[in-house]
């Protein structure tokens, strides 16, 4: 017998369904059906979802696991115009329904599907707003009252029931958002080097081919039929590569770029033969109206062995290879060849002497400002690294830290970051006592998995007088999902330290709501790639609605990167996102201009001070968006 208060068995579901997350609901929906069961002793216990764009109700969980279920279940799928009166309520349920045992075409549609001959039933709506999302069931064979008060406590279930479902919902959309282009539905350059890097595992099966498509001079269609028939050219043209090659990974990398990742291993001359069929199928003339469009396609082929060649180097390869099949005047394939190959050379050269710069000196460290975007206050900076190389000039981290990391000299790179950043916040407290201020510091997957990083960190704080609660390591998902056990450990390390942790480049990765859920994350950092056209790009807009809720729904704060526009600015405001960095505000500088920054206090705001509604600039750039695409 069950013990357990109804205000306690709410607390436990609540529990039990807070970490879960898309892979994980159903797994943790049964669970607590099956509790549920046992708590109020009924027979059976079912979770569905509403499905309205197909106009039925889906079976999400049930408990207990029915066994020899019908082939089609009649219970897996019902849809609500072919339903019974019980079932087609559910589509717009709103309170409770009761049912008690007598015939109905109910009974005889569950005695079809368990073979049980009479029952009685609660069933509790799952409400999102005005939209009914589902259904919660509960089925006693025979008789069975229910009380009031055991109606109120399914209704508290519901609802917890209801947010994991909006939770799953903004997952997946997320996930499918940041993983495809939005013209094509087509996997994106995020899906691609996800692959990539799997693919080029040592140990995975090779060689691994890539294909890189540009069409030739699509420009001349956009000027003479417009940009919508553009965008219906470069959709069907997607449409044709992912049927003629629908077991690889079809990539639209932007503009009239197209990938493919043939699945298979392909070696040098099977990747040309399969580049001219993708060419022959690229260049048939598509219908746009009363138009038939040919255009030409240039295709670079490069071809590389698993643990050989990174991801930069398979993709630069293949980019080259197309940039010299345009070069000839288009229309032709061309492979990367050795020549190719040694215009990387320069890679090499960063590589051989970047071990040097490190312990020479010549990297220097840069802070960009992170601002309340209300006030232009300034609650923080970040640390990003330069390179002062003595042929090159100053060059940006994207020069140097991917080589960094396949050299193993990111770990000691980031310590020499991370101390002098140390030693510069402590610096700045000095000279403007006043100010409180936050440090940021990018931490590489390398250094998380190093067994004494905590006691480092620990040590650069105490060199430098420093309490935990002014340093911000930024980790990306990828990091997280390198070694989570090992990783966790480090995070909880830190924690007691005092030190923040934020997840950089937040949408970008793998992380889900459970990992959210367990780690010690106090912030998200909005990746700049879904910021940059922040109120012109209607995808953009969806991710950032996406990421914003589901901080909220864990009661982290989100900052965003890459705010360039006062347009991105009114509209992160707008979605309830306080804080941000970018160059609206200003560009990484060196650490005596940031001193005089800080003496001020905060930076100019150039928001436009006109009194808004929640959600008066995102309305305004929809429209903006819209008359653009027109």
């Amino acid at each position: 017998m069950d013990e357990r208060s109804l205000e306690q068995l709410v607390t436990d579901v609540a529990a039990q369904l807070m970490p879960a997350d898309a892979v994980t609901s159903a797994e943790a929906a049964t669970a607590v059906l099956r509790d549920l069961v046992e708590y109020f002793g009924v027979d059976v216990s079912f979770l569905r979802r509403n499905d309205h764009s197909i106009g039925a109700t889906v079976l999400v969980a049930e408990w207990p696991v029915r066994e020899n279920v019908p082939v089609p279940d009649p219970l897996g799928v019902v849809y609500f115009r072919d339903a019974d009166p019980v079932f087609a309520s559910a589509e717009h349920a709103r309170e409770v329904l009761i049912v008690r045992p007598e015939p109905s075409d109910f009974q005889d549609r569950v005695r079809e599907g368990t073979g049980v001959a009479e029952t009685s039933m609660a069933a509790v709506p799952l409400l999102s707003g005005p939209v009914t999302t589902g259904v919660l069931g509960f089925v006693k064979f025979g008789d069975r009252a229910w009380l009031s008060r055991e109606i109120n406590a399914l209704k508290a279930i519901a609802t917890l029931f209801a947010q994991l479902q909006a939770r799953v919902v903004a997952e997946v959309q997320l996930r499918y958002l940041a993983n495809h282009d939005e013209l094509t539905g087509l996997s994106n350059r995020r899906m691609l080097l996800t692959e990539l890097e799997r693919r080029l595992q040592v140990g995975e099966p090779g060689p691994v081919a890539l294909l890189f498509l540009d069409v030739d001079r699509l420009k001349v269609v956009n000027d003479l039929l417009g940009h919508t028939a553009g965008d219906v050219f470069i959709h069907e043209l997607g449409s044709r590569l992912q049927n003629r090659f629908p077991n690889d990974v079809v990539v639209r990398l932007g503009g009239d770029e197209f990938v493919v990742l043939i699945s298979q291993s392909t070696d040098v001359a099977t990747a040309e033969l399969i580049a001219k069929d993708a060419q022959a199928v690229a260049t048939r003339p598509i219908s746009l109206e009363t138009e038939e469009v040919g255009r030409t396609v240039s295709v670079g082929v490069a071809v590389a062995d698993p643990g050989e060649c990174s991801v930069v180097e398979l993709l630069r390869q293949a980019d080259e290879a197309v940039l010299a099949a345009k070069a000839d005047g288009g229309n032709a394939v061309v492979i990367c060849t050795e020549e190719m190959r040694a215009a990387n050379d320069d890679h090499s050269e960063i590589e051989m002497h970047l071990r040097a710069a490190i312990r020479n000196g010549e990297l220097e460290v840069f802070y960009q400002p992170v601002v309340d975007l209300a006030s232009g206050v300034i609650v923080g900076v970040e640390a990003l690294v330069r390179w002062n190389h003595p042929v090159r000039g100053l060059l940006q981290p994207d020069a140097f830290i991917e080589i960094a990391e396949a050299a193993n000299l990111s770990g000691e790179l980031g310590r020499k970051v991370l101390r002098e950043a140390c030693r510069q916040l402590a610096q700045w407290r000095a000279e403007v006592p006043d100010q409180r201020l936050q440090m940021c510091v990018n931490v590489s997957p390398a250094q998380l998995i190093t067994s004494d990083f905590v006691d480092s960190v620990a040590g650069e704080l105490r060199t430098h007088g420093l309490s935990g609660d002014v340093l911000t390591l930024e980790i990306t998902e990828h990091a997280v999902m390198h070694d989570l056990p090992h990783v966790l450990a480090t995070l909880r390390g830190l924690e007691e330290l005092g030190v923040r942790i934020a997840i950089d480049d937040f949408g970008t990765g793998h992380s889900s709501l459970g990992q959210l859920k367990v780690l010690p994350v106090s912030a998200l950092k909005i990746d700049r790639g879904f910021v940059h056209e922040l109120g012109v790009d209607h995808n953009d807009l969806a991710i950032v609605q996406s990421i914003m809720g589901l901080a909220a729904s864990f009661g982290l704060n989100v900052v965003a990167e890459g705010v360039d526009t006062s347009l991105a600015a009114e509209v992160l405001m707008d979605l309830g996102c306080r804080y941000a960095q970018g160059f609206l505000f200003s560009r990484p500088v060196q650490a005596e201009r940031l001193l005089e920054m800080l003496r001020k206090g905060r930076v100019p705001t150039p928001i436009s001070p006109y009194t808004r509604s929640p959600t008066s600039t995102i309305a305004r750039a929809t429209v903006e968006t819209e008359a653009l695409q027109d």
